[in-house]
């Protein structure tokens, strides 16, 4: 998995905080985004929200799909993950709406719980970061926690949507879900809650009904939420139309599952100077932070143009959408009283107070900022993988984003910025104090042809030393979106240089001779692609074997016999580098020693360019009516041509699954392999298509599948695991896979936990 975030030890002062900057609502100015969620841990403010951009300009209703994530260290200056789960996407799920997010205090991980479709059971998942990947948290082979193909039921609320989630000190968790209007009764036991177990993976018993006493005519509709402060348990949500303008009310309680005393309302409906609609919902999530208390909610700043902001037009081009149905996200302080009651929350344009300095000297994504003007975004989110965004300006008008109280320190010296530009002449310009103000520095972008391929752009900046207040870049070009930025920081007083990738044990492989594939490089430190050594489809780890679990977790990796490891679970995209020293140019062939069963491929490249095709890997011969597994190895062989001393080797599936041992070079275009199979010469071309004779596979690596009560693991072909069984066979699983409410679904993998034994089912 990259990690283009990884930190770079830059100098900023500790103390002294010298920010007079402040944040301005909404946190993004660029789409349209609703119903947020937020958490916290030691290092960051999370919120995640859904987003109205599907909707048409002229919508009478919401098209919700997908949830956002945001951070921020400061409050002030938001990061935008874009995407980081998308219903559209993922089989079995329909819509996502209203969600909540929770930091678990002891593991680190993140959960969120999401409605699907509004009204479709509750779904459950976990990562290691706000950018994913998101996997099913919910265990048991459920894909739901609560309603349809769930482990609860609803428990007759009448809306199981809207769901929050809290975890305790101790890491205990709870979830809560409902809502509902009705004329005939109070709508006072409309919410559920339920207490999960330590794994997060099983709820402990059936939800209950929520209480809260002292309600009288304040109606509970939806947008329960949970949350603590000073040993007290608060139970917030948004209350019923029939009463106005829907507020944020609240109950104490000594336990999160109640029963609660209502004591009043935390936020009214945020219509200040006009920004909203009465009668319409309101959200909102809450978590405390360094110390202080934030409160996270939706209003219509951007579609009202509230404070001279800009009204972007709906995804469909069209000006002026919506504006009920075209929300945006802001936050503000939340404050208590000294018995512990909350005072009511005030909406402001100015947003929370920044509560530490901006490191210049880190490598951001480039939706970092504080404010924005004259720019629109595209995620980059796929299944498995993690999130990220692009910024793209609208450079022919008034383009740029903001980044408040930073800290410069002794003097910056340059600005580094990653891009995609496929046109001329397209710059960034680096401004203090306003998108007009003092020069700092201008970066020229290279033209990459395509918005897709990025390169690194340097340049010099001056004037930039102690605290910056508001510091600007501005994007310059003579066409509108024929930029794409992906990522940038400084250079300057504090910063580390990036340091490259390192061959593994610090010796580079000799050429001719054996490279093992699990002996990949050391990833550098720093930013920039150049500090890369590998590329995984996922985060998950689905091999067997400890090894390079610190420095690369997320290469699946797998122990075979005497003591050996290979690189398994290979998908189409993911690749590897090797640092390597090729003894004398000349032509060479290359053998790799590989399992499938069959359609994979993949090709090696030398510094980028490519010195093989395509190296197809045949399946192994099978006995008749036994299934094809990844036990049995073959090789493969190319020829190639390689030009004296050192250079960076890429291997790179370009077809789905298949596993590797181990690439062999000799001198010579088809010489012979100096290092066969153990107990077998077979080597099959690389351009064919036969299977190779497996009768002789690797000495002692064949894996039986035991007819004994195993865990089994389902995958589908986007990496996803999809289920979990015991059985006592890979036949039982197959069986109670496809027997499942997702097991028809096309072809899966099936993996006996206990030994490794992959085999694909259909």
């Amino acid at each position: 998995m990259k990690n283009m975030f990884k930190r770079c030890l830059g100098l900023t002062a500790a103390f002294g905080l010298g920010v007079s900057a402040l944040a301005y609502n909404p946190i993004s100015t660029y789409h349209y985004l609703a119903d947020p969620g937020a958490a916290a841990d030691d290092e960051y403010f999370y919120i995640i929200t859904d987003s109205d951009d599907p909707a048409p300009y002229n919508s009478n209703g919401y098209k919700i799909y997908a949830l956002y994530g945001f951070r921020s260290k400061d409050m002030q200056n938001w990061t935008d993950f874009g995407i980081i789960y998308d219903a559209r996407q993922i089989s079995g799920i329909n819509d996502i709406w209203a969600s909540g997010i929770a930091a678990d205090p002891k593991t680190g991980k993140l959960y969120i719980v999401f409605p699907d479709g509004g009204g479709g059971g509750i779904g459950y998942i976990k990562a290691d970061s706000i950018a994913g990947p998101w996997s099913n948290a919910v265990g048991q082979g459920k894909d739901k926690l609560v309603g349809g193909r769930g482990i609860i039921g609803c428990d007759g609320v009448s809306w199981c949507f809207d769901p929050g989630i809290f975890i305790d000190d101790d890491g205990t968790t709870y979830v809560t879900w409902g809502g509902g209007e009705s004329t005939s009764r109070p709508n006072t036991d409309n919410f559920d809650v339920v207490k999960l177990n330590d794994a997060k993976d099983a709820p402990v018993g059936n939800g209950s009904h929520v209480k809260v006493n002292g309600l009288s005519t304040r109606k509970m509709l939806e947008a329960s939420y949970i949350h603590k402060h000073k040993g007290t348990y608060y139970f917030s949500y948004s209350t019923g139309w029939q009463q106005g303008a829907p507020t944020i009310d609240y109950g104490m309680g000594s336990s999160p599952m109640g029963p609660f005393t209502w004591k009043g309302t935390i936020l009214g409906d945020p219509s200040m100077n006009g920004k909203s609609i009465n009668g319409n919902n309101n959200h909102h999530g809450i978590a405390e932070f360094k110390g202080h208390s934030y409160v996270v909610y939706h209003d219509r700043r951007i579609a009202k143009g509230h404070d001279g902001l800009e009204i972007i037009p709906a995804d469909d081009g069209m000006a002026k959408p919506n504006e009920g149905y075209h929300r945006s996200v802001s936050v503000d302080e939340m404050f208590y009283n000294a018995d512990g009651t909350i005072k009511q929350v005030v909406c402001t344009n100015e947003g929370p107070k920044q509560i530490e300095n901006f490191d210049p000297y880190d490598w951001y994504p480039a939706l970092t900022s504080s404010k924005q003007r004259g720019v629109r975004s595209r995620s980059l989110w796929a299944p498995g993988k993690v999130s990220g965004s692009l910024l793209l300006p609208l450079s022919t008008k008034e383009s740029w984003i903001r980044v408040s109280g930073v800290d410069f320190g002794t003097a910056a010296t340059g600005f580094v910025v990653e891009a995609g530009s496929t046109a001329n002449g397209n710059k960034i310009e680096i401004r203090k104090g306003s998108a007009t103000g003092t020069l700092a520095g201008t970066c020229e972008l290279k033209n990459t042809g395509s918005k897709t391929s990025y390169a690194e752009n340097k340049c010099e900046v001056t004037g930039l030393s102690g605290i910056v207040d508001q510091l600007f870049m501005v994007f310059k070009g003579s066409q509108d979106s024929t930029m794409a930025i992906k990522a940038w920081g400084f250079e300057g007083s504090g910063t580390t240089p990036p340091e490259p990738q390192k061959p593994f044990g610090g010796k580079a492989w000799a050429i001719p001779g054996k490279i093992e594939m699990e002996n990949f490089d050391v990833r550098g430190v720093g930013r920039g692609s150049d500090i890369e050594s590998y590329e995984d489809n996922d985060a998950e780890n689905h091999g067997d074997s400890d090894y390079r679990k610190d420095d690369a977790p997320s290469v699946d990796l797998y122990k075979k016999s005497n003591n050996r490891v290979v690189v398994g679970y290979i998908q189409k995209g993911e690749w590897l580098e090797y640092t390597v020293n090729v003894a004398k140019s000349g032509d060479y062939t290359m053998f790799a020693a590989v399992a499938s069963d069959g359609g994979s491929s993949f090709k090696l490249s030398m510094d980028g360019k490519d010195i093989t095709e395509d190296v197809k890997v045949p399946a192994a011969k099978k006995a008749e009516g036994e299934e094809q597994n990844f036990d049995d190895y073959n090789k493969v062989q190319a020829n190639v041509k390689l030009e004296a001393g050192e250079h960076i080797l890429r291997f790179t599936a370009t077809a789905d699954w298949f596993d590797i041992d181990y690439i062999n070079f000799v001198s010579g275009s088809g010489a012979d392999d100096d290092q066969p199979l153990p107990g077998d010469s077979t080597v099959v071309p690389g351009d064919t298509t036969a299977p190779a004779d497996t009768s002789q596979a690797i000495a002692g690596s064949l894996r039986l599948d035991m007819s004994s009560a195993a865990m089994y693991d389902v995958f589908g072909l986007n990496g996803q695991k999809l289920a979990s069984f015991r059985a006592n066979s890979f036949a039982e699983a197959r069986d109670m896979w496809k027997s499942s409410s997702k097991g028809a679904q096309g072809v899966s993998l099936i993996r006996n936990r206990s030994n490794g034994v992959i085999k694909k089912i259909h």
